[in-house]
């Protein structure tokens, strides 16, 4: 499935904000692009049974907030 369909999403929300004079929510949408690229890539590494230095992916998990 492509999931990389919500950078498109969080870009017009960006462009949105930016032209709506809204800064902040626009400087959060660029973190909250980052967040999604990587989680992204993580489903893409784990669909493949990879990791990026190449061993099985395992019981790997892209943490969030509260994860210590």
């Amino acid at each position: 499935m492509r999931s990389d369909w919500i950078l498109d999403v969080l870009t017009d929300l960006k462009t949105f904000a930016r032209a709506n004079n809204m800064p902040n929510l626009a400087e959060q949408l660029d973190d909250t692009a980052i967040v999604a690229m990587a989680e992204i890539a993580a489903m893409k590494d784990t669909a493949d049974g990879q990791r990026h230095d190449g061993e099985a992916a395992v019981g790997s998990h892209f943490g969030g907030f509260g994860n210590s």
